[in-house]
């Protein structure tokens, strides 16, 4: 894709981490729609609870108020918002624009536009191709993983943030659709040309599944947690082979939609609980559906970029005793966010609560400790494990 990846910029992570990072997008059954249920209606609070809380108002109203303000003496309200936001000291509180949160939705659908390029800048500030997504139009013109990008559209890129160049291809600032061009500026070796592309869209692809080919064990690799890709991890474990073992690999995993982890988690486990979570001390519960493959040998890789849903994941997984987890210590985002819209179409979003594991552990700031704390030849000793597990 045009970028890093839909979920792993820093920005994003910073700004709120919104609905394509975190477990508020549970909370929001219409999120990705755009339709945004009243807060009432998900806390379902009753009137002696109603009348409590009427006293004082909350970070959202502040927020709202401080946005209706603005709108009414001709200024932004995102703006206002913003600063409303930043008064609250809500570390993951933030404010979308509505072309922002539009892509966040389109992520959160799997789907982008964009030519199929990953980049990634390198320490002098260059900004080289990390990856080629296959059958995009980056691939059809040949482009390669560890090609220089130059320019884009003859705006040198040399020294920008990754977040920049994301949004140069993308052509964010004319909300560029599928079938708009975009000129790149590309350098391999001695060799340097110019390649027109047209952008187009495509699947972010964020399971993957490979065999290792010693043993057969199976690899399912989930980058982020978007629409179908519960159902895909189901779809990858009913084919893995019998008693060979799996290792799912969750690194670098910056979170999604929870109803997905979920979907994930029901994989791996007959039922029962997964996470509970409060919504300003309303207490809720997460559950998975019963029948998943609770024999087949199972580790689970973490880093420090394993986030929300795939911490939220990983946790139940820990908590009821399906895998063994290897790796380093999770990010430790485990707070839940209520989006909301401003008057001029952007978004709000301030956590409203915090979600626990199975066994009541908190995540959030505290991350996720693994059972085995490996930093290098992570899949190599997640083979060792699975050797002992019965492989």
């Amino acid at each position: 894709m045009s970028g890093q990846d839909p979920f792993c910029q820093p920005r994003r992570v910073r700004r709120g981490a919104a609905l394509t990072l975190v477990f508020a997008s549970v909370l929001v059954a219409g999120a990705a729609t755009g339709s945004f249920p009243a807060a009432e209606s998900l806390d379902r609070k009753s009137a002696s609870d109603r009348a409590r809380t009427a006293a004082y108002a909350s970070p959202q109203e502040d927020v709202a108020k401080a946005a209706e303000e603005a709108m009414a003496d001709g200024k932004s309200p995102m703006e206002a918002a913003e600063r409303a936001v930043s008064r609250s000291g809500d570390r993951w509180g933030a404010v979308y624009s509505p072309g922002e949160y539009e892509e966040f939705e389109e992520a959160l659908d799997g789907e982008y536009t964009g030519v199929g390029l990953w980049a990634r800048r390198e320490r002098d500030g260059r900004i080289e191709v990390a990856k080629v997504a296959s059958g995009s139009p980056a691939a059809a013109a040949g482009i390669r993983e560890g090609d220089r990008l130059s320019s884009i559209d003859g705006k040198k890129v040399d020294g920008r943030p990754v977040t920049e160049v994301v949004s140069l291809l993308r052509g964010d600032a004319t909300d560029a659709a599928a079938g708009t061009t975009v000129r790149l500026g590309l350098e391999r070796g001695t060799r340097a040309w110019s390649e027109t592309l047209r952008r187009a869209r495509l699947s972010t692809d964020d399971v993957t599944v490979r065999t290792l080919a010693d043993g057969g064990i199976t690899v399912i690799r989930i980058g982020a947690f978007t629409k179908g890709s519960g159902d895909r991890v189901r779809t990858a474990v009913r084919r893995a082979p019998a008693g060979t073992g799996i290792i799912l690999d969750l690194r670098g995993n910056s979170g999604g939609l929870v109803t997905e982890a979920v979907t994930a988690a029901s994989a791996f486990i007959d039922g029962g609980l997964v996470a509970t979570y409060d919504v300003e001390g309303d207490q809720r519960a997460l559950h998975a559906e019963p029948g998943g493959d609770t024999t087949s040998p199972l580790v689970a890789l973490v880093d420090g970029g394993t986030m929300s849903a795939a911490e939220l994941l990983t946790g139940a997984l820990q908590d009821r005793g399906r895998a063994v987890v290897v790796g380093s210590r999770t990010f430790g985002k485990g707070s839940v966010q209520m989006p909301s819209r401003l008057p001029d179409g952007s978004v709000a979003e301030l956590t409203v609560g915090h979600y626990r594991t199975p066994s009541g552990r908190g995540v959030d700031g505290r991350g996720i400790t693994p059972d085995l704390d490996v930093e290098r030849q992570v899949v190599e000793r997640a083979e060792t494990v699975l050797s002992g597990l019965g492989q």
